[in-house]
């Protein structure tokens, strides 16, 4: 039985998983194994026997930046993750035709950290076999004249997905609860407000069948610093002052981040913290949550697929001539 045990692949990844963290990080505890996504995996889809990388702050327990180390490989090669994001890709392109066709759901996809930190990065290759009529990316930009006129949730609810649509935040309405805390603009009492908009918001995607999933990609500081300068030498367009300005206040953004993704981390819109400093790590690390999160959805979406299918054929036949007749 404890040989059984052993070789469970889920066990193995267990102790790869473990074995890739910082000795005093809290998820390496028995207790605190939830943080990690162990208790999130499904026995009964042998082909997903895949775990969340990620650290999940789910509002039961307070999660530390520091405790998460941006350079952790969860035991994993390069060759072996890779060899996973190919295979949980699929997957995850599976479920997303399964929610396009049904409309039961959709699926908002926030992306923040730093800048280099891999939100462009993890679009690219996270969703590289998604459906593209069913995926839409809305870059969050800072807000223009007109839109400071609007409440700052705005911009998130028109761009927000419909049923059966995968949206994709690069960066988001989170930049109005980092942002002004880095710079000291900001009330306690008007932080709190915008918090309490924030979770609002997000049980209101939730009542209406949105399924919300948000990432902070941990990148180090001396990571960031490496992909800025290659920036700077090899794409020299997307370089930016404002980048190395923001660097000047790290420890900052770093305490704005972890305030606020405490403060709006809850069971239906969980955070995901993922270990950033290897793009290969968080591409499947991003992935694998991702498929964690939806794969719970399968029967029901396989089912509304088929309702919907059999009220559109019918509809059809009811339009459709005859078989064999002239018109």
């Amino acid at each position: 039985m404890l040989d059984e045990f052993v070789d469970d692949p889920r066990v193995q990844r267990l102790q790869r998983i473990l074995g890739g963290m910082r000795h005093d990080h809290p998820s390496a505890t028995t207790e605190n194994v939830r943080a990690v996504g162990f208790d999130r995996i499904d026995p009964v889809h042998s082909e997903g026997d895949h775990v969340t990388y990620a650290t999940i702050a789910d509002g039961s327990r307070h999660i530390r930046l520091d405790d998460v180390d941006p350079a952790a490989r969860g035991g994993l090669t390069r060759e072996r993750a890779e060899a996973e994001l190919d295979s949980v890709s699929r997957e995850l392109r599976e479920l997303q035709n399964l929610m396009f066709a049904a409309e039961v759901n959709g699926l908002l996809v926030v992306l923040q950290g730093m800048d280099a930190a891999g939100k462009d990065v993890t679009i690219q290759n996270v969703f590289v076999l998604a459906n593209p009529e069913g995926v839409r990316v809305k870059h969050f930009l800072p807000m223009s004249k007109d839109e400071e006129k609007h409440h700052f949730i705005w911009r998130a609810d028109v761009e927000a997905p419909a049923r059966g649509e995968v949206v994709i935040f690069d960066r988001s309405y989170y930049e109005q609860l980092v942002l002004p805390q880095v710079d000291r603009e900001i009330s306690p009492d008007e932080l709190d407000r915008r918090v309490q908009d924030v979770l609002a918001f997000e049980r209101l995607l939730e009542h209406g069948g949105i399924i919300v999933a948000k990432f902070f990609l941990h990148v180090s500081s001396d990571e960031q610093e490496r992909r800025l300068r290659d920036r700077m030498e090899h794409e020299p367009w997307l370089a930016s002052a404002r980048d190395w300005i923001a660097r000047r206040s790290w420890d900052d953004y770093m305490a704005a981040y972890e305030q606020s993704i405490n403060a709006t981390a809850t069971p239906e819109a969980p955070w995901y913290v993922v270990s950033a400093d290897h793009e290969w790590f968080y591409n499947v690390s991003i992935a694998e949550a991702l498929v964690e999160r939806l794969r719970s959805h399968r029967d029901s979406w396989i089912e509304g697929r088929d309702r919907r299918g059999a009220e559109k054929r019918a509809e059809a036949e009811e339009e459709a001539p005859p078989t064999g007749s002239d018109t």
